[in-house]
């Protein structure tokens, strides 16, 4: 594993013009953010040794290389899913590569369904913790780096979500904030689900970011994470949900999540 790893970076550094030190996951709600990518260099994931194959739509399949406003970094353009049939190894496997690069700040975004009764569609949530529900530990097996049990008191960088909390306040755009639940899906919850994951103490449900953050946070990699409440599991609000309007919710306040996250990245 470690050799396919270093091999992977290595490939990667031979394509690089600089060394980026903060990279982003482009999950829903951060596609736009493509766009303001000066100075770009990119790499189909297929042409990566090693690299697994994104199959979900809007998820395009790049890893992107350039400058967002003065800062160099790096951006993955489409994410893996356990769903898809991956092993947690190869669903984190670019985040062990990012640890190669040198990457110190990763920065994340999903959709997720709210199960806080304040939420709305719509909002966007800071995450600041999470409670990990996957069958699969993404650690679970021989230790690549750092501490066999890792710490995850600070699993989301406190001194980001303040600075988050600052720009949001200056732009005037409304957060929330909570913990993030990360599910296994393909499966939409159901209702009793979502009742459980809230007394579980979750504030949003989805089915991603956990096991990235658990691997960054391993590789003693900083975290950032924000999650836009595309769809409602309150009782009383759920309704039939389908990916395609998990894709409109989050598009239409997509400019929000990215407004917030281009500041904080040029502010790391």
């Amino acid at each position: 594993m470690l050799e396919k790893i270093q091999e992977t970076a290595a490939f990667v550094k031979s394509k690089l013009h600089s060394k980026p030190e903060t990279a982003i996951i482009l999950g829903t709600g951060l596609g736009s953010l493509v766009n303001e990518i000066t100075d770009k260099n990119e790499i189909r994931y297929e042409d990566i040794p090693n690299f697994p194959i994104s199959t979900v739509e809007g998820h395009t399949g790049k890893l992107i290389f350039g400058k967002l406003g003065e800062k160099d970094i790096l951006a993955m353009q489409g994410r893996f899913h356990y769903y898809e049939g991956y092993s947690m190894k190869e669903v984190t496997f670019p985040v062990r590569v990012m640890k190669e690069l040198g990457i110190k700040t990763l920065f994340v975004s999903n959709a997720s369904g709210g199960v806080n009764p304040n939420f709305e569609i719509g909002d966007l949530m800071i995450i600041t913790d999470h409670i990990n529900h996957f069958p699969e530990h993404p650690l679970r097996g021989k230790n690549l780096y750092g501490a066999r049990f890792p710490d995850m008191s600070e699993a989301y960088s406190k001194e980001l979500i303040i600075r988050a909390r600052r720009i949001a306040k200056e732009k005037g755009i409304k957060i929330q904030e909570g913990i993030y639940v990360g599910t296994q899906g393909p499966t939409f919850e159901t209702p009793a689900e979502y009742n459980l994951f809230r007394i579980m103490g979750g504030d949003a449900v989805g089915m991603s970011t956990v096991p990235e953050v658990i691997v960054a946070n391993h590789c003693e990699i900083k975290v950032f994470g924000m999650s836009i409440i595309t769809d409602l599991g309150v009782e009383g609000k759920i309704v039939e949900v389908t990916h395609e309007e998990v894709q409109k919710a989050a598009n239409e306040v997509q400019p929000l999540m990215t407004t917030i996250m281009r500041e904080l990245i040029n502010r790391v």
